[in-house]
Parts: C-alpha cells; structure tokens; sequence
C-alpha cells in the first residue's frame, strides 16, 4: 500500500488526483488531504439544488463535482479528507463497513463513540461527522469520505441551505443531517495534524508493507491535465446535472413574480414569467433573451447587461431579478 499524506490544499487538485490515482496505479493507496472551502458535489446530482448559489457566488467557493454518486459536501481546512484505493474481486469492491472501520477504530481510541450511520456516514449519536462514497473502476474501489475536525459549521450550513421545494429533478438528492465536529468529543485536546499522524498510523498497522509515496512531477503533470480537461470546467460541475426545472417566488415593492426556468445540460430553454401588473408581450421579449443562456449568475448578467430589466418588469434592479432566477 502506497500512503499519501498530500500536503496541497487546492480542491481541484485533490479531487482530480482521485481520478488519477484510481486509474492510472495498481497498488492499493491511502490518502490523506484537506481542502480551502469547496463544496464537492455526488456524480449524479444537480449541482444548483445542492447549494446556495446566490452565497456561494458572493464568497468565491469553488464547487467540484466528483467521481462518486452521493450527496453534497463542505470541504474547508478544518475538514479531514480520507481515500482508500483498494483492489478487489467484483461483487466484493462495494464494502462501506471494512472501509470506514479503521477510521471509527481511531475516533474510538480517541473517545470518540462512532459508529457506522444507515446511509454510510459515521455518527456520533444522532450527528453526523463523517459522509462516505464510493465509485468502482475495473477492479479497483475509491472509498472516500470527510471527516469533520474542527471546521467551520456555519459556513458549511450556509452554504448548502437550499429550499428543497425550488428545484425539480430526477437527480440524486442529498439527505441533509445535524453535523458535529469531531474535536468536540475527544477525551484530551489535539491538533488536526496530530489526528491525521494517527490515521496514518493506524493504516500502517494493519497494512505492514506499506510506503508513503509522494506525488512526483509526472503524476502533478497528468493531474493538473485532468483539472483542465474536466474539473475546472463548467461542462462537468454544472453541465452534467440531470434536466430540472426551477420554481421561484419573488417580491419586490408591490409585484409578485413567479418565475420557472427549464434547464437541460446546463442550458436555459424555456423561461416563464408571470406577475401582477406586467405587460404579457413585454416579458415574453424578456423569455426569449435568456433562451439558449447558461444557467449561471454571471453568463446571465452578461447577456443583460446592456438591457435594462425595468423596461420589461417596473422597478425592478437587474441583480434582485438575477437572483430570482436561482
């Protein structure tokens, strides 16, 4: 076994080295990194009913989709990412309970009473510190899972605090869950470095033969190829999202407007908007403008931003009706 204690905290990197990791060695591989805030998405979710895009915009976090189905997380730099790489026979990869064990046998060691959750997170009592997934190449296994330290909870709840009757899809929902950090339950104060030293440890335990490995220029080369080609790019964060349609109510002085926009990889194609006291022929202009737009703030404000909206729906600012629009 190959063990990495990955040093760099870029979310792009990190995530993509996964990929590149899971399929491009054949030694099992454990792995060891924390992100700069992020939010990492499942493979087969939409990326818009998972986060609170107006926050997520105005704070610059990146978010990532990943290689795993599941639900949505919050990555920061009080957050431990761990990865186990495993080879196996097929029909016996998938195995969330020999995956998390090494990990809820240190949080024990620590005082930490953990235990495997129903939807393969680790728990403390009815709080969540740990989401888990998984994603199966040939005959390799990419377990993967968070593990909350010491992060920041406030912004992770921000951050992912969606109305869940917004946004209709057949896209693979996030079960939302009360969360805790780690650090609160421990018999005796450490550091997050001295709890990762103590994964490490503990892997090296149970696997004798195993090296740490660092990653060397090639393998940088071939991951920051695989940044540019899939993880950086708007096509597979937002893009890959199921088809959806979004409902939205907004209030302004004295309109209402219901608004719904349908999606389909990640284009607008249809627009209604509907209201008290609106010209039907003036906004139907104002449909059409944003059909064939990508849904997202800025795209959108640069289609608008030589129209005034005003003309189309009275009193309204440009930036209050981008925002009814996510």
């Amino acid at each position: 076994m190959l063990i990495i204690n990955q040093s760099i905290t870029d979310p792009y990197f990190n995530i993509a080295s996964e990929e590149f990791l899971l399929k491009n060695f054949s030694e099992d591989i454990f792995i060891l990194y924390s992100n700069t805030p992020s939010i990492i998405v499942g493979k087969h979710q939409n990326t818009m009913a998972e986060i609170n895009h107006n926050f997520v915009s105005q704070k610059g976090v990146p978010v990532i989709r990943r290689l795993s189905g599941g639900g949505t997380v919050y990555h920061d730099l009080g957050n431990v990412n761990y990865s186990f790489i495993i080879n196996g026979s097929e029909g016996n990869l998938v195995d969330f309970k020999k995956h998390t064990k090494p990990i809820i046998d240190v949080l024990t060691s620590l005082g930490v009473d953990a235990h495997i959750g129903g939807k393969n997170d680790i728990r403390v009592g009815d709080k969540k510190i740990s989401g888990n997934a998984e994603h199966i190449y040939k005959n390799r296994v990419l377990h993967h899972g968070t593990l909350l330290f010491n992060s920041n909870l406030d912004e992770l709840n921000e951050s992912i605090k969606v109305n869940k009757n917004t946004y209709t899809d057949k896209a693979v929902k996030s079960i939302r869950s009360h969360v805790a950090n780690i650090n609160e339950y421990l018999n005796d104060d450490i550091s997050i470095g001295k709890f990762k030293e103590l994964l490490i440890d503990h892997v090296k335990m149970l696997f004798p033969n195993a090296v740490d490995y660092q990653l060397n220029q090639n393998d940088i080369t071939s991951i920051n190829e695989l940044i540019s080609k899939k993880f950086v790019t708007w096509n597979w964060n937002y893009g890959y999202s199921p088809s959806y349609t979004l409902n939205r109510q907004i209030h302004f002085n004295k309109y209402t407007l219901d608004i719904i926009v349908n999606v389909d990889k990640g284009l607008i194609n249809q627009v209604s908007i509907k209201g008290n006291h609106l010209e039907p022929k003036s906004v139907k202009e104002l449909e059409q403008l944003l059909q064939g737009c990508i849904h997202e703030t800025q795209e959108i404000s640069n289609r608008l931003k030589n129209i005034d909206i005003s003309q189309f729906i009275p009193e309204i600012l440009n930036e209050d009706f981008i925002k009814g629009l996510f």
